[in-house]
């Protein structure tokens, strides 16, 4: 076996030295700088063109006008329970003589029946005055909603017609819009009295343009129709 000298440029691989040397020399990495940086710099455009780039015009929606469209969405959909028709009693159980005190919705009513108006009232069964139930009054001879506790007399739209107390000679303090009661939108419709709790003078004449749920059936005298009512807890 021959041997060879460390310092031997390992003459086994058969290679020109030339080529030996330019293997085993320091790798020069600048020459490629110039290649490598276009590269590097030509993708950073086109990644910030991806996500830059426009929507078509075709699919292009704004922001502002898609929550605009929500929100009007919303409000046709959102169901007011204070602007709606409900039945309070049927008529004959009714008396034109007493008031009557119900609740609905939460709220405190009273129905009473108008003489001078020939029709059914419901107003917050509330006094102005010192908010006694006006449940608890009575119709005076003059045909008007008298409150038990100081004797305030109010017609059917709410309005005060008398206060006792106040001086004949005095002021018309009865026609302050603080003595009035809140009356409410009131219709017979199948027999039965219903209402609308919403006193906004918006509403004066709902009747005449929204009406109670009609069944041609309850109006039809070949059937034959029976009331009557049932109170339940709940809450």
């Amino acid at each position: 076996m021959k041997a060879f000298p460390l310092s031997s440029p390992l003459p086994s691989l058969h290679s020109p030295k030339s080529l030996i040397h330019a293997q085993l020399r320091k790798p020069n990495f600048s020459k490629f700088g110039p290649v490598l940086l276009p590269l590097l710099h030509s993708r950073a455009p086109s990644k910030f063109k991806l996500f830059s780039s426009p929507v078509s015009a075709d699919h292009h929606v704004p922001l502002e006008a898609a929550e605009g469209t929500a929100l009007a969405s919303e409000r046709s959909e959102k169901f007011d329970w204070y602007s709606q028709w409900y039945p309070l009693m049927p008529v004959c159980d009714l008396d034109k003589k007493v008031p009557r005190a119900l609740m609905v919705l939460g709220m405190d009513v009273v129905v009473w029946w108008d003489r001078n108006e020939n029709a059914w009232k419901v107003f917050d069964d509330m006094c102005p005055h010192r908010l006694a139930p006006l449940s608890e009054g009575r119709i005076d001879p003059a045909g008007r909603l008298q409150c038990v506790y100081h004797g305030w007399c109010f017609d059917g739209s709410g309005n005060c017609k008398l206060i006792p107390q106040a001086p004949a000679d005095g002021p018309p303090v009865q026609t302050s819009k603080r003595a009035c009661v809140a009356a409410y939108p009131t219709i017979v419709h199948h027999d039965m009295v219903w209402f609308w709790p919403n006193s906004d003078p918006q509403y004066k004449d709902i009747i005449a343009k929204e009406k109670p749920p009609y069944f041609p059936e309850l109006d039809d005298p070949s059937f034959t129709t029976v009331m009557g009512s049932r109170d339940l807890p709940y809450g």
